[in-house]
């Protein structure tokens, strides 16, 4: 049985929508369909700054509510901060929700013992590690390490992103102890390969990790029944309240142009 997965940008601009897609589209399983999508009428071009995460909460809720009415398998919100996501599972009913950070990090684990996360600016560690601890890693966690660069930076000049990226990988096995590095991004995509190759150890890049582990969430799902429990912290909140102050909100999207 195939799967269906969104992938929201939580953000105003559709800038990496295509290329996002097209990325992960290469990656998926053949049976796999990938819809990526960003917001409408929102502000922020980037999430660096959690002031603007608390900008797009509403309408990430609405694309999550919009996305589980479409009949998406699962979801991913795509920022390393994990925007939301405890609200968007709240919210959903029958599709699985993940994030970037909790994937990569749930899947590091299980590859080494220690794990370094390369980052764009300082700015970004204070929450990074506080998601970190709140998932149950910060014994594995050897380093942050920064890269000097704004989100907006990672895509502009590939070649120099790549030599940070490569640099700091470097540093975060030899200095750090690190035996398996996270690209701490979803704008670092398109670099993990290379820089594995490299470094010798296992680079989780941040949209192929959420997207593998949301592929592995539908199957629980669909071979097991194994889906979001409602019993704690998930429940759901009340369907007319939800209607009233949740509205449904239709990303700009790029869809799957596989048949």
């Amino acid at each position: 049985m195939g799967r269906k997965i969104f992938w929201l940008n939580p953000v105003g601009t559709s800038l990496y929508d295509g290329p996002i897609g097209a990325a992960l589209r290469e990656e998926a399983y053949p049976d796999t369909r990938v819809d990526v999508g960003s917001l409408p009428d929102v502000g922020p071009q980037h999430l660096e700054y959690s002031a603007y995460e608390m900008v797009v909460a509403g309408h990430t809720m609405g694309a999550i509510r919009w996305a589980e009415q479409a009949g998406y398998d699962a979801a991913v919100i795509g920022c390393f901060y994990d925007p939301a996501l405890r609200g968007a599972r709240e919210l959903a009913t029958r599709m699985a929700v993940t994030a970037p950070a909790e994937a990569s990090l749930h899947i590091a684990s299980t590859l080494g013992e220690r794990v370094s996360i390369l980052v764009g600016r300082s700015k970004w560690i204070p929450e990074m590690h506080e998601n970190v601890v709140k998932y149950g890693f910060a014994d594995r966690l050897a380093s942050f390490r920064v890269l000097e660069m704004t989100v907006n930076q990672f895509q502009q000049d590939p070649a120099r992103t790549e030599e940070r990226i490569m640099e700091e990988a470097r540093l975060a096995v030899e200095r750090d102890g690190a035996d398996v590095v996270v690209l701490g991004c979803t704008i670092e995509f398109g670099f993990y390969a290379k820089v594995q190759a490299e470094v010798g150890v296992p680079v989780i890049d941040a949209i192929v990790a959420p997207l593998r582990y949301a592929e592995f969430l539908a199957d629980l799902q669909h071979r097991h029944g194994w889906g979001l429990s409602k019993r704690l912290g998930y429940e759901q909140p009340d369907p007319a309240e939800m209607d009233a102050w949740v509205p449904v909100v239709e990303p700009l999207l790029d869809r799957d142009p596989r048949p």
